[in-house]
């Protein structure tokens, strides 16, 4: 959905949304996703809020994929989604090619989510540009990461038997 208004319109029936798509919309929140609570796919460019808290509440969610969370530095809340099993977050791609990244506390809370099996992380560092926690995700089959130094990269694909490819596309959409 890509709409001009400033709130996120009402949603007549949440329940029957398995799949959505909120395309760099000027919403001051999304916070009413909250309610969509069989969703099993989002799609979301430019993240508006300041926490992933209201994301945690839906525990039906498979695939998520965020591009553009400037405001964005604790993924601890992702932690909760035990169902996900492909993750993207990333920057505008205007920022990747300059450089520019979204500095988050840590990768440990993605250690939480047991069947992760996809993960991009495009432009989304921690300060110490670590890819280590990731070693903890058993089930993880394919990552793409970027702005992450090119040893650190290469350390943690010869230590691990993830293959370096982008996530599969949602299946609903």
């Amino acid at each position: 959905m890509r709409d001009p208004a400033r709130i996120f319109p009402v949603i007549a029936h949440p329940d029957a949304i398995r799949s959505a798509t909120v395309w760099h919309c000027r919403y001051k929140s999304l916070e009413p996703l909250a309610e969509l609570r069989d969703l099993e796919e989002l799609v979301i460019a430019t993240f508006p809020d300041e926490s992933f808290e209201f994301l945690g509440r839906l525990q039906n969610l498979r695939y998520l994929r965020i591009v553009h969370m400037p405001r964005i530095s604790d993924l601890g809340p992702l932690a909760t989604l035990t169902r996900l099993t492909s993750l993207s977050l990333s920057t505008l791609p205007s920022w990747d090619a300059s450089g520019r990244t979204t500095t988050i506390r840590s990768l440990d809370p993605l250690t939480a989510i047991p069947g992760l099996a996809h993960l991009e992380l495009l432009g989304i560092c921690p300060p110490d540009k670590s890819l280590g926690p990731l070693e903890k995700c058993k089930r993880l089959q394919t990552a793409r990461v970027s702005q992450y130094p090119q040893a650190e990269i290469d350390r943690f694909f010869g230590q691990t038997s993830v293959a370096d490819r982008f996530n599969p596309e949602p299946t609903i959409s």
